[in-house]
């Protein structure tokens, strides 16, 4: 076990380099020239000339990516070009309200995709129910859905507030209502594909001879479903929990938009419409970064549940 995991994560340091390289060439090389976003298309030569040597834009590339790279390990990703401040400053407190959706919208869609689709199992009026959850989940983009929620929960009945956080200092209730709706809009869609891919595999396991066994036992159904067919029917549901990360960092970015959300996502938008380069930077070194160790984190349960994927 030990041996697998050290293998995968020497496996992910050469991905995060390949990615970060590709991150850097994409913003700074195919977004067009950062002085003159920074200064307007009036800015005099002499004045872009100043800028490109102060920030370092006349250097070779591959110099300027070490150079980002080294710094950014050490954790100074520069300044923001739109109001100078420490880019690390403006990032890092945002960090775990974008954690927070994300790790709950996981863990909602996941439990709600697994339990709620073995329900019908041994109640037969749930089938609708989990269908229509699901159909509604993969049909329905998250913006509006969000939007949906907003008029029908917070405008039309009052039920909760229109923006999606506040810290837990303002009281645990009040957070959690907060909370509520960006983590049912940004879930809807992964419980959606969450369901499809566990259902398919539910009916499989179904026929195997141990559940006939378990059955000719006298175990009732809800003990079959839960302790015996969903066990053995959520690994395909944790590999694609992994693959799905990547899009679950752009419905962050919308949901936390539609609900002014103060995370990583928003401001991300907001640094795409500045040209605020070290900004963009930073907040996708932080994706790459975290899409890469989920995946990792993905492969290990995998291989905890499944111990023949470690001796493959």
């Amino acid at each position: 076990m030990i041996i697998y995991i050290v293998r995968r994560i020497l496996l992910v340091i050469p991905n995060i380099v390949i990615l970060t390289l590709l991150l850097f060439y994409g913003v700074t090389g195919l977004l067009g020239d950062p002085t003159t976003m920074m200064l307007g298309e009036d800015a005099s030569p002499e004045a872009i000339a100043d800028l490109t040597a102060q920030y370092g834009f006349d250097r070779p590339f591959y110099e300027q990516y070490l150079n980002w790279l080294w710094n950014a390990i050490q954790g100074d990703f520069g300044r923001s070009f739109t109001t100078q401040q420490s880019v690390a400053d403006a990032v890092l407190p945002r960090i775990p309200v974008s954690l927070e959706l994300a790790g709950l919208a996981i863990l909602v869609s996941t439990v709600g995709a697994t339990v709620i689709n073995s329900i019908p199992v041994f109640k037969r009026g749930f089938t609708a129910l989990s269908t229509t959850l699901s159909v509604i989940g993969i049909t329905v983009p998250n913006f509006m859905l969000g939007i949906s929620l907003i008029y029908f929960f917070s405008v039309e009945l009052g039920w909760l507030p229109t923006t999606g956080w506040t810290d837990w200092s303002d009281g645990v209730w009040n957070h959690i209502v907060h909370m509520s709706m960006p983590v049912l809009t940004l879930s809807a869609f992964y419980y959606g594909s969450f369901s499809l891919v566990y259902r398919a595999e539910f009916h499989a396991v179904q026929k195997q001879l141990f559940i006939r066994v378990a059955r000719a036992k006298g175990l009732g159904e809800a003990k079959v479903a839960f302790t015996h067919v969903l066990p053995n029917s959520i690994l395909p549901v944790i590999t694609y929990m992994g693959l799905s990360l990547g899009q679950l960092t752009g419905g962050a970015v919308v949901t936390e938009t539609v609900f002014s959300m103060p995370g990583i996502g928003r401001l991300f938008v907001q640094s795409i419409t500045s040209h605020d380069f070290p900004i963009m930077l930073a907040i996708s070194m932080i994706i790459i970064i975290g899409v890469v160790l989920m995946n990792l984190v993905a492969d290990i349960l995998y291989s905890i549940v499944n111990p023949q994927i470690r001796l493959g």
